[in-house]
């Protein structure tokens, strides 16, 4: 079984009780499957539940390469010649990162509002970056734009493999049967 779950802000990945956070059991009451890799607490978006151990580890092994597509808002209005570090891998202290796709997009016209919204200033703009990487380290993609000097601000998976948000509504799954 497959089940793809729009994950809100907030929530955290875990079916156990979290004393302040809502987690996967408040909105999948499907037993015996568990997520295929992770979202922080503070990102949205896709997320994988299975209850197949293999196709599980193929998600989150690095080893299968699977391609994670992600949405970044990030603070500031980054240059191609800064993206560039992130095309070539950037070193983040534990670990240099493989090269990403990246590009500058418009905002995605199917985003929702988040709640509680990101911080903005006025006197400082705002980017959304479209970035694909095929590992998933701890909070990897949000270091990858600080480390270039862009913190993210918001972020949302948009897909993993070939599976995506497409017609998903935040909080909502889909079983999908193959």
């Amino acid at each position: 079984m497959k089940i793809l779950f729009n994950k809100p802000y907030g929530v955290v990945c875990q079916f156990s009780k979290h004393d302040k956070h809502e987690t996967l059991k408040d909105f999948i009451p499907i037993p015996g499957v568990y997520p295929a890799g992770r979202l922080d607490t503070d990102s949205e978006g896709l997320i994988i539940l299975t209850d197949d151990g293999l196709f599980q580890h193929q998600i989150s092994d690095p080893k299968y390469k699977m391609q994670k597509t992600y949405w970044a808002q990030v603070e500031g209005a980054p240059k191609e010649s800064d993206l560039d570090e992130l095309r070539h891998g950037v070193d983040l202290g534990d670990f240099k990162t493989l090269p990403a796709e990246i590009k500058i997009i418009d905002q995605p016209k199917t985003l929702w509002e988040r709640t509680p919204p990101i911080r903005e200033r006025k006197t400082i703009p705002t980017t959304w970056l479209e970035i694909r990487i095929s590992e998933g380290k701890n909070r990897q993609v949000r270091r990858m734009t600080g480390k270039i000097g862009y913190p993210t601000l918001r972020l949302i998976r948009f897909a993993i493999g070939a599976y995506t948000l497409v017609d998903l509504d935040l909080g909502m799954y889909k079983i999908i049967h193959e």
